[in-house]
């Protein structure tokens, strides 16, 4: 076994594993073991357990961003006061004066990154599972949590025609099959379209104007086309079930988008005005938004009165 196959073992049985379940549990309720759907829809289930876990990371993701946005303009001053200094003394200072500007906002970069880390593994993990299928199934071996006699049923098992264990590429030539081919196209295309259409999403109603005029955000308008189609010519290697997974994964995303542009929208974004119409329509007071900078209330002062000094007065004396 390889050194990226012994990472991935644990992850690869525990993929297998949740996957050998739900395909169970959906023979039990009266679906063919044997169909592709079964398995299809044990993917999804798959899917379903991941990002339900990590739903906690997702919030988190959400607290480090509006922190993140936060803290613009603090990290602006920063910049600006270190200008034009290149020693290493300046740029260790302005380093640690990073560091606590993220600790007194309780964020960092990398946090807004967490989901994605997270996910790799398992999508590894289901890619190496299922293109080893075909192999297992002929050497007959188990693969993770997969005994032979379900190895061998998943590589029989097709939608439309398609068995889940194949790829784009691999459909080509004297053995080729076209139910392969256009589903995959398909699935690709609603794949990187689910992605781009979730960023456009986010860039277009859940960003504040300043944070639309960042850097930042000239690189985050790149990567809207560039990640969409990195996916889409890795897509034509991965097989038809890791195509499921990454199809419905890209959904629930999108889904768990939208809930947030409606309802946790970002501070001084379109979403943020459009949430406060709606509440104002209905009657409901403003309600303060996660990650809006708390703004200190104004202290009245009042003017000083100056006392006139009462001057003695000198008493009368008696004439004599």
């Amino acid at each position: 076994m390889d050194f990226l196959g012994t990472v991935l073992f644990p992850f690869e049985w525990l993929v297998s594993w949740i996957m050998f379940l739900f395909h169970e549990g959906f023979s039990f309720l009266g679906m063919d073991p044997a169909s592709g759907w079964t398995w299809t829809l044990s993917i999804v289930g798959l899917v379903v357990v991941i990002r339900t876990a990590l739903i906690p990371v997702f919030v988190k993701q959400i607290k480090a961003q509006r922190g993140m946005q936060a803290l613009q303009p603090d990290l602006r001053k920063l910049q600006q006061k270190y200008k034009g200094k290149t020693d290493q003394l300046s740029r260790q200072a302005m380093t640690q004066e990073q560091m606590a500007l993220y600790k007194k906002h309780g964020t960092n970069p990398f946090a807004a990154c967490l989901p994605i880390l997270i996910q790799m593994p398992f999508f590894f993990s289901l890619f190496r599972v299922l293109n080893g299928v075909s192999r297992a199934s002929e050497e007959g071996v188990s693969i993770g949590a997969l005994q032979v006699d379900s190895v061998r049923q998943f590589d029989d098992a097709t939608i439309f025609g398609a068995p889940l264990s194949s790829t784009f590429l691999g459909s080509f030539g004297a053995d080729g099959n076209i139910s392969v081919i256009i589903l995959s196209l398909l699935m690709i295309v609603a794949m990187t379209a689910s992605q781009f259409i979730t960023q456009k999403q986010i860039m277009a109603k859940n960003m504040s104007e300043e944070a639309m005029q960042s850097p930042f955000m000239r690189q985050q308008k790149i990567m809207l086309y560039i990640l969409p189609l990195v996916f889409g010519i890795g897509g034509i290697n991965f097989p038809i079930g890791v195509l499921v997974y990454w199809t419905t994964t890209n959904i629930w995303t999108m889904a768990q988008q939208f809930y947030v542009i409606r309802k946790m929208p970002t501070p001084g974004s379109p979403a943020a005005k459009a949430y406060a119409d709606r509440r104002a329509k209905k009657g409901l007071p403003a309600v303060p938004l996660l990650g809006e900078r708390k703004t200190e209330p104004a202290i009245e002062t009042v003017p000083e009165q100056r006392v006139q000094r009462v001057q003695p007065q000198r008493k009368k004396r008696k004439k004599r």
